[in-house]
């Protein structure tokens, strides 16, 4: 299973490891993911996700089914 929030659509970014000496070696920033269950009260379902804390924040403020609906015109949730 890749590693992308299927609300917000964080995924692992590159970047560096800086040591003391200024010696640069490749590194990757993993998002901080989740799996949880929501119920959809609109389809009486549970649904299972993989999301970022970020994704849990905007389901919070959005609600769940608006939620899933916005990330599903964007990509990043296939039901």
């Amino acid at each position: 299973m890749s590693r992308i929030c299927q609300i917000t659509g964080k995924k692992v970014i590159t970047g560096n490891n800086v040591s003391h000496s200024h010696i640069k070696t490749k590194r990757k920033f993993h998002p901080n993911l989740h799996t949880k269950r929501f119920f959809v009260p609109e389809t009486n379902k549970w649904v299972t996700l993989r999301i970022s804390a970020a994704g849990i924040r905007t389901i919070n403020k959005k609600g769940i089914f608006n939620a899933m609906k916005e990330a599903e015109t964007k990509g990043f949730y296939k039901d």
